[in-house]
């Protein structure tokens, strides 16, 4: 199956309503369980790398080992870079062979967004590279652990603003929007109050497919609600990261009073079939299951 962009991918979800997972990766081993998952659902899928893993492994390294898998799939596959905000971050990744990358300038001024979005977007449109831009405050940086407090905040301050996200499509040329409404980067620890009716106006506002950040541990309604908005795209690491963690602790100790030696190898192949079990999960529930 040929890797396809985030825009391919984004064309059909957005004809038949559901939402294509995006799930970050930082290992062979969930590379190895997320193509899997998705060969098992029979769903398209879009593989991440976050500019913030690179001190866990360099782009250099991970990039070819994410390409061959996403090439000998037999689903559609997209190569996404995360939250880059290094240019240079960005383009290494369009070189390397990524058929997505995201440019995540909500941390600046509206104009200067637009800017630097245009920059990016220049280069990809040449390269035949789909982009994805942000818009809005998701709670809690990239990266960080569930144990951050999430500070007071107003959300017209935080959440995207449906009039700028308008002037912002109409001064760029990107294939998604990453919005905030509400969730938060990391495991919940308590249950989001997501602003669908601001969704909804965005929507129909840029009529983009829009994409959420922070989609770790939602129920099942919050997702539908979302999907039914216009989300086309759907973020998960931090839930799956954290799951595997605890498969792994509970089949080491289980091992050890059990007096069973556990091996490294042991702890690979259980990493896989976690997150594979996790990603077929999360595709049933997206609607993608199927679809490819």
């Amino acid at each position: 199956m040929p890797l396809v962009t985030l825009k391919e991918l984004m064309k059909d979800a957005e004809a038949k309503r559901y939402a294509v997972g995006a799930y970050n990766v930082i290992n062979l081993e969930m590379i190895r369980g997320i193509i899997a998952g998705a060969e098992e659902a029979r769903s398209p899928v879009i593989l991440s790398f976050a500019e913030v893993h690179i001190p866990l492994v360099p782009l250099e390294v991970i990039a070819p080992i994410i390409l061959a898998a996403a090439r000998q799939a037999r689903v559609p596959v997209a190569v996404h870079l995360d939250h880059g905000q290094d240019h240079e971050i960005l383009i290494r990744a369009m070189q390397l062979g990524f058929s997505s990358v995201m440019f995540d300038g909500a941390h600046l001024p509206l104009e200067e967004n637009i800017r630097q979005t245009n920059e990016i977007s220049k280069i990809a449109k040449a390269l035949g590279v789909s982009v994805e831009a942000e818009l809005g405050k998701i709670l809690r940086p990239e990266g960080c652990g569930a144990d951050e407090e999430i500070e007071e905040y107003d959300p017209d301050d935080v959440y995207t603003n449906p009039q700028e996200a308008q002037t912002f499509i109409a001064h760029t040329d990107v294939d998604a929007l990453a919005v905030a409404y509400g969730t938060a980067h990391g495991v919940y620890l308590t249950e989001p109050v997501l602003d669908f009716e601001r969704l909804k106006l965005i929507k129909e506002l840029t009529g983009l497919p829009l994409v959420m950040h922070g989609g770790s541990g939602l129920d099942e309604a919050a997702y539908e609600t979302s999907i039914q908005c216009g989300i086309r795209k759907l973020n998960y690491y931090s839930n799956m990261a954290h799951e595997v963690a605890n498969t792994l602790q509970a089949k080491l100790t289980a091992n050890s009073a059990q007096q069973h030696k556990s091996y490294y190898h042991d702890i690979s192949r259980w990493a896989m079939e976690a997150v594979q079990q996790d990603i077929v999960r999360t595709m049933r529930i997206f609607g993608s299951a199927g679809q490819a």
